[in-house]
Formats: C-alpha cells, structure tokens, sequence
C-alpha cells in the first residue's frame, strides 16, 4: 500500500504541473459566504501599520479584489510609491505598460500621468516556459508575443493572485485564420509563484505590487507587449526557419510599440547577420 502511493505522488505532481495556467480560469472571482464580512474599500490611503496583514487569506474562490485590495494594498503600496515618486509619475498613473522580454526574463513596468511615459521599475520573471517565437495552439506551452490587453484581475489565482492576458487577440486571430489553424489556446496570465505554462510568472511579491496597480488604474488604461528580446538591443532575429512568415510583422509591431513607449533610438543590424532590418532601412 506505501509503495503504491509513492509511485502515485510523482504521477499527480507531474500532471498538475502540466495542467499549469489553463487551472486558473476555474478559479473565477464568486460571492464570499455569508458569514464573511466586506471589508471596507480603502485602497489608496490605508495606513501602513493596518492591522490586516498583507498575508491575510479567505477561503478558496471567496476573495473578491476589494478583498484581495484590502489585505494587500498597504505592502504593495509601500513598495510603489517611492518608485513612481522618483520617476516623478503621480501614483496612481493614467496608464501603464508593461514589456516583458522572454530571452532576458525581464519585465519594465512604464507610466504616466502626464506626457511621456517613465520607466518606474524592472521585475525578474520568475518563470516563463517555451522559447523565442509567437504562441500558435493550445498545449504548446509558448508564451505569447504581440500587444496585449489586461482582461480582468483573478484574486483567487492557483498562483496567488493573477492578471488575464487577451490572448489571442485581433492579429492573433487573422493570422491563425489565414494559417487554416484552429484550437489557439488561451488563459494566459500573469501571476504569482514561479512556475510557468505558457504564462509569465512573476512571483508572489511582484505579482501583489502589479495586481494593486492594476485596480488602481484599470484595465481599459494597461497595455501588455511581449517580445522575443529586447530589441532596444538588437532586432528581432526572424531568420529561424521554425517561425511563421508573417513574424516579420509581428516583431515590426512590437519593435514600434517598445521604442514609442521607451523613446529609445532602434539598433541597425539584425543579430547574427550583416543585413539591415527592413524595418529600418531608408526609403528609397
């Protein structure tokens, strides 16, 4: 009987692990019980010594995000504040971009009030799982790559707390059509903890501190783009043979959107080779 049930657990760790993201769109946000009482919604100016610790926890599928605000704004708040003073961004902002770059595990979060986006401050992305290379069906583990939107918040994320991506989105969709592919996948996220399938997993602290600004802001004013690279770098290498032909639009895509956020200046050559990007080759 003991030896059955140690060949069992690794069978049930792999599969949930499989099973990854897509679980969290079963944890949907639903009433709390009765018997629990809403707390009151003071997200933007609770005290730091609130007597409600930013670990505070509700039974399985009842927090709500004032719920998720309340045990975890005062920490996340603490954390924020100081940076988007010194990017000198009133907090909170107008609206935020996030850019996640896959081949450096980073993510830059960018706001503004005002004017000209700011940077505010860079996470570690704790986990991201597939490769270089847009997402193109269900089950292939990829992280998506395009311009994306924030769907909703999930306050009772497998992963602590998550963000909903619009995967797959407009060009996503043409393109799949235009490919004859179907069953593109979706519930893509960003979340907490450090596993991935096919989502950015940011880690319990980041994730607390993003999900905060989000409901500070709203998801009509975030933008989420995700790109292979950093092509403030380099640009975006579309040479592999694997990669779709309609990459090239794709990376030019995201390639406009990172300099209009970053007001950064492009590079000339593509990695690994001696020719011009299209994108920034003169006109004739």
């Amino acid at each position: 009987m003991l030896l059955s049930v140690f060949r069992i657990l690794p069978m049930l760790s792999m599969a949930l692990w499989l099973f990854g993201c897509a679980s969290d769109s079963e944890t949907r946000v639903t009433q709390p019980p009765t018997d629990h009482v809403k707390q009151p919604r003071r997200y933007l100016n609770i005290p730091p010594d609130t007597a409600i610790s930013p670990r505070y926890s509700f039974p399985r599928g009842a927090r709500s995000v004032d719920d998720a605000l309340y045990a975890f704004a005062p920490n996340a708040l603490d954390q924020l504040k100081p940076y988007f003073s010194k990017a000198g961004v009133a907090y909170p902002p107008r609206e935020i971009v996030l850019i996640a770059f896959k081949d450096e595990r980073k993510m830059e979060l960018w706001a503004r009030s005002n004017g000209k986006f700011q940077l505010i401050r860079p996470y570690n992305i704790k986990a991201a799982s597939g490769m270089r290379g847009p997402k193109l069906r269900q089950g292939d583990r990829q992280v998506p790559e395009g311009v994306y939107h924030i769907e909703r918040l999930n306050p009772n994320s497998n992963y602590h707390l998550s963000m909903k991506v619009d995967y797959p989105n407009e060009f996503d969709l043409n393109h799949a059509e235009y490919d004859g592919r179907q069953d593109l996948g979706g519930d893509i996220f960003i979340h907490g903890k450090n596993v991935s399938a096919g989502c950015l997993a940011m880690g319990d602290a980041a994730i607390e501190e993003l999900f905060v600004l989000a409901a500070h802001v709203g998801t009509n004013n975030i933008k989420v783009v995700i790109s292979p690279s950093d092509p403030r770098l380099r640009p975006l290498d579309t040479s592999h043979p694997s990669l779709p032909v309609w990459t090239a639009e794709l990376y030019d895509r995201i390639t406009r959107e990172v300099f209009a956020i970053t007001g950064a200046k492009p590079p000339v050559k593509l990695a690994h080779s001696t020719m011009l990007h299209p994108l920034y080759r003169p006109a004739n």
